[in-house]
């Protein structure tokens, strides 16, 4: 395979330098990936100054590879017409080109200044959340904001910044196509949150307490092992906040603990690894060209959803892993019913923390966010107006209000790099987890009968063979309509909530 590929790459057409370009590309972003996962995970607090001049020159050799004139040619040539091009090295070109334009559009000093103020902002964030400290934090966001109103406007959407910011995460995507779409998913689900507050039933993770962090990593690491999780091209570390970087070769991931809440590490770590078998379903030996790469973010958050959610609150799965929890947590779950056990696991109970939340609830904290961020960069909105906006919103939305900004604006990490427009990826994903689960359980009987035998294989065979193949071939929403024969709609979401749910809390 080493040989063949060798030779393919001796022979010089535009189609080998082109793909010779994006090899050398991927290796230079590759590294910029582990230097952030490094600085999340292992940097000592007193090094940060140090990594941000390391990132920053690791955005400007990755920028000027991107930029390379010999990219440019290549393509050239390749959409002249004189060269036959595949059904497969289309897709290259055509994803290739809309790539190259929107790197050459970015001038490399911008580019060095946003990844350098991009890591400055990450510890300012991580300061700023224990203590409290918004103020210390507010000029860190205001030149987030500002640096990415700067970038739509290199790239032709200054007057779309935040279609712009939703675009890079999720092409085709709009802002205006989201609030549709979120809308309708919102006058379906308040009801839901209703009947169920007033469910007899109640759920009670209270009961869940003093879980040692050592048998949740043990467990956890088992549980994600067990799914599918390729370990031998991956781990899986702690950080403040749970995430997932890399590529197929190499996939990290982490989790973070609490051993007053072992549910949050336990699914944020399956929510992770969802992430990670993504990764490592896309074609290795195309991971340099979107034929190895992921179709944008609201894809990947499906994955990631279905698997923490579809997945790992089912019954089929705790049939199978409960005997293994009880064992590593007998002291604690002894007085613990295992229908207790599994109303905790579903446990439906407003939270002002996003990744503790419920999945009925989920979907309100991504709208929260969706609406703060509009206002945030059409000027409705200050920074310094942000945390009384994030509190008011919560209230009318969640029904309950922050008294502090840690446990409100402050809890995310996302905005602390930079990343608008991502929000809306998650709200997205669980639309698209629960269309292609609906699809799913129609073409692959009794997939959930396979979980309590301890068997995921056929699922994570149908995803590979469904989404993570297809690399960028497709949109996000192209992806959706080709899979389950309908565009994307909130209601399979719904009636999946209703059903699981509305069963559970007889309501």
């Amino acid at each position: 395979m080493v040989e063949e590929i060798t030779v393919f790459l001796a022979m010089s057409s535009p189609y080998s330098d082109l793909i010779r370009q994006l090899q050398r590309l991927h290796t230079l972003c590759s590294v910029t990936g582990i230097l952030g996962w490094d600085e999340q995970v292992n940097l000592p607090p007193d090094s940060a100054d140090l990594r941000a001049e390391q990132m920053a020159l690791m955005a400007e050799l990755s920028h000027e590879a991107s930029v390379n004139p010999a990219i440019g040619e290549a393509l050239q040539a390749l959409e002249s017409g004189d060269v036959k091009l595949s059904s497969d090295e289309r897709v290259v070109v055509r994803e290739a080109r809309r790539d190259f334009d929107r790197r050459v559009r970015l001038p490399g000093e911008f580019v060095t200044e946003q990844t350098r103020h991009s890591s400055a902002g990450y510890h300012a964030w991580t300061r700023a959340k224990p203590a409290n400290d918004f103020a210390g934090y507010a000029p860190f966001l205001t030149k987030h904001v500002e640096l990415a109103k700067r970038e739509a406007e290199y790239q032709g959407w200054g007057d779309r910044a935040y279609d712009f910011a939703i675009d890079k995460h999720d092409p085709g995507f709009t802002a205006a196509t989201i609030e549709v779409v979120f809308g309708e998913l919102r006058e379906g689900l308040v009801p839901l949150v209703k009947r169920i507050a007033t469910s007899p039933v109640k759920a009670d993770r209270a009961r869940l307490r003093g879980f040692p962090v050592e048998a949740q990593a043990k467990f956890l690491r088992e549980v994600t092992d067990r799914i599918g999780f390729n370990y031998q091209r991956g781990r899986i570390d702690v950080s403040p906040h749970p995430f997932c970087e890399g590529s197929g070769a190499d996939v990290r991931m982490t989790t973070c603990y609490d051993i007053d809440d072992p549910m949050n590490s336990l699914f944020g770590a399956i929510h992770e690894t969802g992430h990670g078998m993504y990764e490592q379903g896309l074609p290795l030996a195309h991971h340099a060209t979107p034929l190895g790469q992921h179709a944008g973010m609201a894809m990947h958050e499906s994955q990631s959803r279905m698997w923490e959610n579809q997945v790992g609150r089912s019954r089929g799965f705790w049939r199978y892993f409960e005997p293994r929890y009880r064992e590593e947590f007998g002291s604690q779950l002894a007085h613990v019913s295992s229908e207790d056990l599994y109303l905790a696991v579903n446990a439906v109970q407003p939270t002002l923390i996003r990744v503790a939340s419920d999945e009925v609830h989920y979907n309100l904290h991504i709208i929260l966010r969706f609406e703060l961020e509009q206002k945030l960069f059409s000027g409705e909105l200050t920074v310094e107006e942000l945390p009384r906006a994030w509190n008011d919103l919560c209230e009318a939305i969640l029904g309950r209000r922050p008294t502090t900004d840690t446990e409100g604006m402050l809890q995310d990490v996302h905005w602390s790099g930079g990343a608008f427009g991502y929000f809306p990826s998650y709200c997205l994903g669980n639309m698209i987890s629960a269309q292609l689960w609906q699809t799913l359980t129609e073409q692959v009987a009794g997939v959930e009968d396979d979980f309590a035998r301890g068997k995921f294989g056929r699922l994570l065979e149908w995803l590979q063979t469904n989404v993570h193949s297809q690399g960028r071939r497709y949109s996000a929403l192209e992806l959706v309509q080709r899979v389950t024969g309908a565009p994307l709609s909130p209601r399979p979401l719904l009636a999946y909530l209703e059903k699981r749910y509305g069963n559970l809390y007889g309501v």
